[in-house]
């Protein structure tokens, strides 16, 4: 004899719960971050510009793009969740996104709101990641501060500068 269980399975609740819930978890993903948010309009302070974190994952960032928009290789190894998301109120002519970890290996990839991708390396000064580039539209950017190696972790800090 079976035994009805009232609600369980009542009218597919259930699958209507399970589904909204995978359907809601990459919004989810896409939206978070490890580290913050970094909300900026043109003229903002130096201080609303920086932020700081740390790099580790073995995620390969070559998995989000091979090269960005300039041809530049994008590697080094991170978290797959976004460490920050950048919020930009308005159009910015020219940014510069710069990590400061005391001369580690470390890597940005940072993915737009149209999908454009820009990658950063070593900054010519020292083995820290920069991003220096014109043409920041208006929208949602996602952040990924990497190493170059897989599961080191290097303290650092972000700093956003407008140029």
């Amino acid at each position: 004899m079976k035994t009805h269980r009232p609600g369980l399975y009542s009218g597919g609740a259930w699958l209507s719960a399970l589904l909204a819930a995978v359907i809601a978890t990459p919004v989810i993903a896409q939206t978070s971050s490890n580290f913050g948010t970094l909300t900026l309009s043109p003229g903002f302070s130096p201080a609303q510009g920086k932020m700081n974190g740390y790099t580790g994952g073995s995620y390969s960032l070559s998995a989000i793009s091979n090269r960005d928009r300039d041809r530049n290789l994008c590697v080094g190894f991170a978290d797959p969740n976004p460490d920050y998301i950048m919020v930009l109120e308005k159009d910015f002519s020219r940014l510069q996104v710069l990590v400061n970890s005391r001369g580690s290996d470390t890597t940005l990839v940072i993915k737009g709101p149209d999908s454009t991708i820009r990658c950063g390396d070593d900054n010519g000064k020292s083995k820290d990641a920069s991003i220096d580039d014109e043409k920041w539209e208006r929208g949602t950017y996602r952040v990924w501060v990497g190493g170059f190696k897989p599961g080191v972790r290097y303290n650092y800090t972000l700093t956003v500068q407008e140029k």
